[in-house]
């Protein structure tokens, strides 16, 4: 190919498209705004830059340990390399993509937030409430912010939390009192 032999264009594929993969890992919250052109997913760059890695590195060993026409080589890495991109991008890069989103909060995020009472308040006491979020159900002691006994079933507002306790009142959808 172009005057050089097959094993000098697969190394020098493989070290390339290596380099520029690792320039990615680290640049790659300023790279992203660039590659945001083709908006699918098989065209980021992390799966480009590993097609051509493992590309390259199954060519190189192939043109190493085998007799076989160059031509051959090139099928069978461009084959195989497509084979790794799509098992990378279905078994990798599309659950990671889809937890990206954290499960975990805060108590910050928990002020404000809509609960029902599972074990009752007393007024000088903890209850226990119960917090439905979208990644589940959350359970945390409560007192009144009040000082008034609130019953099992009651739906309350979490008013701030007090570590890890939340301080909590009636919620009443249809009075607001400020």
């Amino acid at each position: 190919m172009f005057s050089h032999s097959p094993e000098v264009v697969y190394g020098w594929v493989l070290v390339v498209s290596a380099l520029l993969t690792v320039l990615y890992f680290f640049f790659s919250d300023v790279l992203d705004g660039l590659f945001d052109v083709a908006d699918h997913p098989l065209f980021s760059p992390q799966l480009i830059l590993s097609f051509f890695i493992v590309g390259s590195a199954v060519g190189l060993l192939a043109e190493w340990y085998t007799d076989w026409a160059s031509s051959l080589v090139l099928w069978l890495a461009i084959g195989v390399a497509l084979v790794a991109v799509l098992l990378l991008h279905f078994f990798v890069f599309l659950p990671l993509r889809s937890a990206e989103a954290s499960l975990g909060y805060t108590d910050a995020d928990l002020e404000g937030a809509l609960a029902k009472v599972i074990v009752p308040v007393p007024p000088d006491g903890f209850g226990e409430i119960l917090i439905s979020r979208k990644s589940g159900a959350v359970a945390k002691a409560a007192k009144s912010a009040n000082n008034e006994a609130i019953p099992s079933g009651e739906e309350v507002i979490i008013v701030q939390m007090e570590n890890g306790v939340a301080v909590v009142a009636r919620h009443d959808p249809y009075h607001l009192s400020i």
